[in-house]
């Protein structure tokens, strides 16, 4: 791939994916199941974006080995259950499908960065024809999850591209911590999980509204590349 090109490094839920009812539905589900207080929805959205096991163990640090590893078994299997339900929907933020096939035209690198499992990656492509979308995806079952740089930094590996030429966008602090770790651009966005106050406090640049002002902050990020050489931070 060309490393003239610009690479777009998108989170899922949260980002394009409105996951929001789904996520907090598996985690009161699963926490009943081991007979444990219900999570309120403030709790739990604070957790979204870390691997499932992290994200889990930060929602009830109390759990004891066993108990903990029921939580997560229960969370996935309820967030499996739910999918396969007649008449599911986990709809796309309005603009999402438009900007990731705009991106595609105009020749940007697309990746994906999520703290889903690979088994949710490919149901994630499937469910909304994204194959021919994304160039590289990459997920916590790869390694570290976020804000450890490591998917930000495969995704590198595997376009050619450089730091300078990648922009994270996501909704979360997790997010944002990442992209400053892997030296590349913190876009935020605020319709996820996460306020636009606590995603400007992990380090973003700056904080989308909608995805009409994410286009303009995209372009923005291209035409830069066209200038000499700048360093994150400059």
């Amino acid at each position: 791939m060309s490393p003239s090109r610009p690479l777009a490094v998108f989170d899922v839920d949260g980002t394009l994916v409105d996951s929001r009812a789904t996520i907090h539905r598996a985690a009161v589900e699963s926490a009943r199941g081991i007979g444990m207080a219900e999570p309120s929805y403030d709790a739990v959205r604070q957790i979204v974006g870390l691997s499932l096991a992290q994200a889990l163990r930060e929602l009830a640090p109390g759990l004891a080995d066993a108990e903990h590893a029921a939580f997560v078994t229960g969370f996935q299997a309820a967030f499996q259950r739910f999918h396969a339900e007649p008449g599911f929907k986990e709809p796309l933020y309005d603009g999402a499908e438009r900007t990731l096939r705009r991106l595609k035209r105009e020749g940007w690198i697309i990746a994906m960065a999520t703290g889903n499992s690979r088994r949710g990656v490919e149901r994630i492509l499937n469910l909304h024809s994204w194959g021919d979308v994304f160039d590289t995806t990459w997920c916590a079952d790869d390694g570290p999850g976020k804000p450890h740089p490591n998917m930000i930094t495969k995704a590198l590996e595997a376009t050619g591209a450089e730091p300078r030429q990648a922009i994270m966008i996501g909704d979360t602090s997790h997010d944002m911590r990442m992209a400053l770790n892997a030296g590349v651009h913190p876009q935020g966005v605020s319709w996820g999980f996460h306020t636009t106050e606590e995603v400007i406090a992990a380090g973003a640049w700056h904080v989308a509204h909608s995805f009409e002002e994410l286009d303009a902050a995209l372009d923005a990020f291209a035409a830069a590349l066209a200038l000499p050489e700048r360093a994150i931070g400059g």
